[in-house]
């Protein structure tokens, strides 16, 4: 079959003929429909990470926000067969650790980042394999096209888990998204959905038109103003601040503007990690965080019972993750949409959907 391959930090990404992947006994394999192209898999093309064990090899395949259709599985695997339509989060999870067991696989102790490890290859290919296929697969409705099943994977699945289920956003509170990549984005359309004011940050105008486009009903260009906590707080009531503000790229200024521009007793939400300008440790103004009672919060992923709440919304029509995907490309494209990535060059997100 035919795989984009890793050959290593910084080199050129090779499409291949590849072995098809096996099939053991608790997995499944799957033939790719669609994948997102995400900015966590440039990252680990480019070497970052190794702070968090994210050490690529050559011959890896990245990808890890699929869609497909099951055509393997092992003996042991009894909740899905031949043909199912499915998805999965990129943390891969074992099921029986007290997070799994408590409803957040997401943070599993065993968790198998999917397409981040020689073990665990991603979906940069025709096909792809599933460890532990009970736990993890997603079945997905029929009626959806395949771009919009990838576009929920890792930005937007992120996104909506933090968003819903680690912060409190209520309707008519004030929400601050700091940085409009897909993720930021997916924040953006999210909150919207969830009754909240967005306030959208960024440095390039196109992003935040498509920020306004998705609900956003204030944006700032970070370029153009002094002080970003004071720019969020001048559209609040009062100038008091924001009830909510989400970080969207792992940058140590604009982390610390997120923390700074919250009411007291506010929250703060940590969605993008960091590169290795930050390695992974930023200062945050602690003082001030105690003396308010801000909050920090992080989200990694999200469970994979949290997808029927997606679907359901999708059904309503009170989110579309399809908005947010921007462009679709081939698997032999891919190796040219990430170079775009690292240029930042890239609107929303990019799916591969031609295999």
């Amino acid at each position: 079959m035919d795989a984009v391959v890793f050959q290593g930090v910084g080199e050129p990404l090779e499409l291949k003929s590849v072995d098809r992947p096996d099939c053991g006994a608790n997995e499944a394999v799957i033939e790719t429909e669609a994948c997102g192209i995400c900015r966590s898999d440039w990252h680990a093309w480019q070497g970052d990470w190794d702070w968090l064990g994210i050490i690529p090899r050559s011959g890896l395949i990245f990808g890890h926000e699929p869609v497909g259709r099951v055509v393997e599985v092992g003996e042991n695997v009894t909740r899905f067969s031949e043909g199912d339509r499915v998805t999965t989060p990129f943390n891969l999870s074992d099921g029986t650790c007290p997070h799994c067991r408590a409803g957040r696989a997401n943070i599993c102790e065993s968790s198998v980042p999917m397409g981040f490890v020689q073990f665990q290859k991603g979906a940069f290919a025709e096909e792809f394999s599933v460890r532990n296929a009970d736990q993890n697969l997603v079945e997905v409705p029929e009626n959806v096209p395949a771009h919009e099943i990838a576009g929920l994977g890792c930005r937007f699945a992120t996104a909506f888990h933090g968003v819903s289920q680690r912060v409190d956003v209520s309707a008519g509170d004030w929400v601050a998204v700091h940085g409009c990549g897909g993720v930021g984005l997916s924040a953006v359309h999210t909150a919207t959905a969830l009754g909240g004011n967005v306030i959208a940050i960024d440095i390039v105008e196109e992003k935040l038109e498509f920020a306004r486009d998705l609900g956003a009903v204030e944006t700032i260009d970070s370029t153009e103003v002094d002080d970003v906590p004071q720019a969020v707080k001048s559209f609040t009531d009062g100038s008091r601040g924001v009830e909510v503000s989400v970080e969207a790229l792992g940058i140590s200024q604009t982390i610390k503007d997120s923390v700074n521009c919250l009411i007291p007793g506010g929250q703060h939400l940590q969605v993008g990690l960091t590169t290795s300008e930050e390695g992974g440790e930023v200062s945050l103004p602690i003082d001030f965080m105690v003396q308010n009672e801000r909050e920090f919060y992080g989200t990694y992923g999200m469970p994979p019972h949290e997808y029927d709440d997606i679907f359901q919304m999708m059904s309503s029509g009170k989110i579309n993750p399809g908005k947010i995907v921007s462009e679709t490309c081939s698997l032999g494209d891919i190796p040219s949409v990430m170079e775009r990535l690292g240029e930042y060059d890239t609107m929303g997100i990019p799916v591969c959907t031609e295999f």
